[in-house]
């Protein structure tokens, strides 16, 4: 932190608290045989827990098991998937709804994929958002959620890549 006089926190002298006065410990204080068993308990019990996270866990099991995404590697020759939402216009106009033009983040939005899989009509609040925010805009007749996959080769992109919807709301039939 900077002092308004431009000093800053870790500037200043440290000064140790005296203890006139007290004496030094002599003896060095054990665990009694019971807080030994407890600790060595406790410790078996928390690798117990992650050896059984690194092995059958799954994200969910965090901090006991593996962040995947970290923990493993891709297959070099399998498709990347990008996902996007789009809003359709009567001319068949695709509009972006991602980001700012709903206020949702990507990663907020593909952790709610399975719950808008189940219940497509939730893409209706994405509609009803985006006009709020763009009240000029035209019109949008349907939401649709659609995968991007690339594909690769040896980790590189071969330029070939293919798009499926995973989800669509009609939005006038849904009104």
């Amino acid at each position: 932190m900077t002092h308004l006089d431009g000093r800053r926190s870790y500037d200043a002298r440290v000064v140790q608290p005296s203890r006139v006065g007290e004496p030094a410990e002599a003896d060095v204080v054990t665990l009694s045989p019971g807080g030994r068993r407890a600790r060595l308990a406790a410790t078996a019990v928390v690798l117990a827990l992650v050896l059984a996270g690194t092995l059958w866990g799954t994200d969910a099991s965090f901090p006991f098991g593996p962040f995947k995404m970290y923990s493993t590697r891709a297959d070099a020759n399998a498709p990347v998937v990008s996902t996007r939402v789009v809003g359709l216009t009567d001319a068949g106009e695709e509009v972006r709804l991602s980001g700012g033009e709903v206020g949702l983040r990507r990663a907020e939005f593909e952790g709610q994929l399975p719950r808008l899989v189940d219940d497509p009509t939730l893409l209706v609040t994405l509609a009803e958002t985006y006009a709020r925010r763009h009240p000029e805009a035209t019109a949008l007749v349907e939401v649709q959620v659609v995968q991007r996959h690339f594909e690769l080769a040896d980790g590189l992109p071969t330029g070939d890549w293919f798009d499926r919807v995973l989800v669509d709301q009609d939005l006038e039939a849904g009104s």
